[in-house]
């Protein structure tokens, strides 16, 4: 579970709710089920005119991955892919498919099964290539969803503000009443503006960065399998996939 995302959002409503309790307001007095229903029914309506409806049912998977990233090691990855390398340098190629069954990774698996089918090198890459833009644009998918939540939800709660205005000026008559109806008209916009800002729209860039992680990883996969495809020497390969780490974590030094 990314722990970062649930205690950014924990700590979110702990702040506004320490802020209202601190400044002597009640946090009974920001609920009402009308705003609700109109941010949470806007957004929603939102999403539907924006995306087919098989999209949007993929929503609580981008949800669930958010919470739980599919994001390998890259120093396991580089070290895997080398192992690999020693394995068909020292065996031969074919050697790697009696060890097919100990790679974890789904995409490493898929590379090595391709090269010891006696794939030709172009049209491996090819199709790892294609796996990668395929991942690419259920990535773009699921973080279109959040984006566009994250920018309809302040747009309906001022479209709720507005309403609320409007239904509080035609009970001009009765001035008791004109404080609570915009009291309750604000509240629509702080739903709007808190759901967007303090949660969704942060999700969305989370969301980005993890794919960006993952198609780093998947560059640096089939970067390798065609090095073990060709031949090259492990220490050759390894080095050349340690770029892609964080200097500290090379394994000369550097």
């Amino acid at each position: 579970m990314d722990m970062a995302t649930v205690m950014g959002l924990v700590l979110a409503v702990g702040m506004i709710g320490a802020s209202v309790t601190m400044s002597g307001g009640s946090p009974t007095a920001f609920y009402d089920s009308a705003a609700i229903a109109m941010v949470g029914g806007g957004m929603a309506a939102a999403l539907l005119l924006c995306f087919p409806i098989s999209t949007v049912m993929k929503l609580p998977s981008v949800l669930f991955r958010l919470l739980f990233p599919q994001v390998a090691n890259v120093r396991g990855l580089v070290d895997e892919l080398t192992r690999l390398a020693d394995v068909a340098r020292r065996d031969g190629l074919l050697a790697i498919e009696h060890r097919k069954d100990e790679i974890a990774h789904p995409f490493i698996r898929l590379g090595v099964e391709l090269a010891v089918d006696g794939t030709r090198p172009e049209m491996l890459e090819e199709v790892l290539r294609s796996e990668i833009d395929a991942l690419g644009r259920r990535h773009r998918e699921g973080k279109g969803m959040l984006d566009q939540l994250g920018r309809s939800a302040p747009a309906f709660g001022l479209i709720g503000t507005l309403l609320g205005l409007i239904v509080m000026l035609g009970n001009i008559s009765d001035p008791a009443s004109i404080a609570g109806g915009m009291a309750v008209a604000l509240i629509t916009t702080l739903y709007g503006a808190v759901l967007s800002t303090a949660s969704i729209l942060p999700m969305a860039e989370k969301l980005a960065y993890y794919s960006r992680q993952e198609m780093l990883q998947r560059e640096i996969i089939v970067r390798g399998i065609l090095a073990i495809q060709a031949g090259d020497h492990p220490r050759l390969i390894a080095q050349r996939l340690q770029v892609y780490l964080p200097p500290g974590q090379r394994g000369d030094g550097r």
